[in-house]
């Protein structure tokens, strides 16, 4: 009996704890706490998403290279849309009446019960018109947000574009985006997306009757306030790379230019650029298929990271290093150059009857004797029978300097170019190949393959006698600088061998018989090596790679204008002019109208007819300079010239002398 009288005093104990807890959560619910109220009045209070500004970007000297402009959405939500005048509605928006159905029909076929974007970005005037009458249309609201806009309309490629999150973004965003919301999807904008994007507020609106909205319930107590975007500061020269672009107008190719001391990208062209503005705005669409999918030279690949060129010429450099800290040459090491090298039964032209030529006027001379018979030196060191292995350790070297690997750039979709292991060929010809199968490797030609940044890469380095620190286009987030980039990254070769190199650089471009005189620049010493680059399917491409000045270096860079033939005439001064203004602010005497003949060619390469038979191109390897090529250079050449003197004689004051250019001269 005791035991069922305890029980029975246990259960109605039990059950005054559980009434005493129930009546207290009441109590919390209805007197203390406001959330089980919002959410009972969710048909008078609604979750307005307060969208932040993305983070503006700026240039190297400070400069606004990417900022927002405010622009609305007409919102609306289905189930609430009662009966309106469609007519009202489009004079205010400014379009049809058809569309003001069609879109309402695609609104509800989104939801019908949550607010979808019925018309994006209306201008101030259509906000203007609506906000007076918006009462008139319940379903209806406007939401403010910003779009993109780019104040010097160029770097399409560098910057990316910001476009509207489909299902994959939603899905893999753990919540964070949902539809109508946009996102980075190429260039910084994608690659620095969570920092840009800020994070979203939210603030609990009370409506009344009339779809009129009354303000923050509680007075903001339960809102979330949206969070900007960081601020991102970049190391690109906007002067630069608006010059560069201009150059590159009309013309297929790429520019990269670094700061060799700290890696920072100072500019990064690829043509044909687009201008970044096409692709914001309710055109946006149209305007990616016009301008970016229509056209036919593929603005859509970033050449600078994207596109694979052999190297050519511009190859020479780096090989000649490998050789000197091997020891198989030295500076004063010279061979005999008879207008070609034998390979086997291979013969490789070279340009010019050099006789015997040493290692400084080899790279001044772009001897390709020379490098093939240190290429050969290079790979038969450890005797005829290891040249398999050899090989292996002299690609090995080589990729040091960045070629055959990504360098991590702060980009999207950088790939790595093609520079093949010993195993690759092995495939090809057995275990029984030697230096004569890969020779053109020798002059960066055959099967290497480098992108344009990687070229300029190799440029800093020799700026830097024998280290790099990882290429980079944003320095900082904010106030914080970015740590990772001070590195430095060494390649495996002495400084004193950069010396007698960096010579032959600089006799290249500053003396009567080096390849490059038409990019000399008045009181910098410029330092660079032309390539003219084997292309299979066309006319070769203009290589030129360099930096400035020779002593505390401030820029490398690397400039490749694809189906324009020798490197000196199109490549060299293209670089050459970028540098004068990046070093001086501008580009200087006779030399500002050479910059503007260049800004008129036209050199797009001709479309070929898919319907006519297409001639394969079976001997790839192929060094052999065409000579219409060469007839061609000279001519332009001359233009050059021409140019300049023509407008030195039109502006020049009375009294004046004109003074010509250095007569030119038929170069690499």
């Amino acid at each position: 009996m005791d035991q069922l009288f305890n029980r029975k005093y246990i259960v109605q104990g039990l059950f005054i704890v559980i009434a005493l807890i129930l009546l207290g959560k009441l109590f919390y619910i209805q007197i203390v706490s406001d959330k089980y109220f919002l959410s009972a009045e969710s048909n008078v209070l609604r979750k307005i998403y307060k969208y932040p500004a993305r983070g503006a970007i700026l240039d190297r000297n400070g400069k606004v290279i990417v900022q927002n402009e405010p622009v609305y959405d007409l919102m609306v939500t289905p189930n609430e849309v009662k009966e309106f005048d469609t007519l009202a509605l489009a004079q205010a928006l400014e379009i049809s009446i058809e569309d003001v159905r069609k879109n309402l029909r695609k609104a509800r076929g989104k939801s019908t019960y949550q607010s979808t974007p019925f018309l994006k970005q209306i201008s101030v005037q259509s906000y203007a018109r609506l906000q007076e009458i918006l009462y008139r249309f319940p379903g209806f609201r406007t939401q403010d947000r910003t779009v993109r806009h780019y104040p010097d309309s160029v770097g399409g490629q560098l910057f990316g574009y910001v476009k509207e999150v489909d299902s994959a973004d939603i899905a893999n965003s753990e919540g964070f985006y949902r539809p109508g919301d946009y996102k980075g999807k190429s260039g910084l904008e994608k690659s620095y997306e969570e920092i840009l994007r800020g994070e979203k507020g939210v603030v609990n609106t009370v409506y009344d009757a009339h779809n009129t909205p009354q303000g923050s319930y509680a007075d903001g107590k339960y809102d979330i306030n949206a969070v900007s975007g960081e601020r991102l500061i970049s190391g690109i020269d906007m002067r630069i790379q608006k010059l560069g672009e201009e150059l590159m107008k009309d013309k297929v190719g790429a520019i990269v230019a670094i700061e060799p001391a700290t890696g920072e990208i100072l500019s990064l062209i690829s043509s044909p650029g687009y201008d970044p503005n096409l692709l914001v705005g309710r055109d946006q669409g149209n305007n990616y298929m016009k301008f970016i999918v229509g056209n036919p030279y593929r603005p859509s690949l970033v050449r600078p990271i994207m596109g694979y060129y052999p190297p050519g010429s511009s190859f020479k450099p780096v090989d000649a290093l490998i050789g000197l800290q091997e020891g198989v040459i030295d500076p004063n090491t010279t061979f005999f150059c008879p207008h070609y090298y034998q390979a086997g039964n291979r013969k490789i032209k070279c340009e010019h009857f050099d006789g015997s030529i040493s290692l400084r006027r080899g790279i001044a001379r772009s001897c390709n004797t020379y490098f093939c018979y240190v290429f050969q030196k290079l790979i038969t060191k450890n005797g005829m029978k290891n040249q398999r292995k050899t090989y292996q350790e002299w690609r090995d070297k080589i990729a040091k300097f960045g070629f055959g690997e990504k360098l991590d750039i702060d980009m999207p979709y950088e790939r790595k170019g093609y520079f093949y292991e010993a195993d690759h060929y092995d495939k090809i010809y057995g275990k029984r190949w030697g230096y004569t199968n890969v020779i053109s490797q020798a002059i960066g030609q055959g099967e290497i393959t480098a992108t344009p940044l990687q070229m300029a890469n190799a440029m800093a380095i020799i700026a830097n006698r024998g280290y790099y620190i990882k290429p980079h286009i944003i320095r900082a987030m904010g106030d914080k600088i970015k740590k990772e980039y001070v590195d430095k990254k060494y390649v495996g070769v002495d400084a004193k061998h950069f010396e007698p190199v960096i010579d032959g650089m600089q006799d290249a471009v500053n003396t009567s018989w080096g390849t490059a005189i038409l990019s000399r620049i008045p009181d910098v010493v410029l330092c660079g090596k032309t390539g003219t680059v084997q292309n299979p399917h066309g006319k070769n491409h203009s290589v030129f790679i360099g930096f400035a000045p020779r002593d505390n270096p401030k820029i490398a860079i690397a400039v490749i204008v694809e189906n324009a033939g020798f490197g000196s005439t199109y490549a060299a001064p293209i670089a050459s002019y970028m540098i004068e203004k990046y070093l001086k602010g501008k580009v200087t005497g006779s030399r500002a109208a050479q910059v503007e003949w260049m800004k008129s060619q036209n050199l797009l390469p001709v479309l070929k007819d898919k319907t006519k038979p297409v001639k394969i191109v079976t001997k790839a390897d192929s060094l052999l300079i065409k000579k219409a090529d060469s007839t061609k250079k000279v001519k332009d050449s001359l233009s050059i010239r021409a140019a300049t003197i023509k407008q030195s004689v039109a502006t020049k004051p009375k009294g004046s002398k004109t003074v010509p250019l250095e007569n030119p001269v038929t170069q690499k």
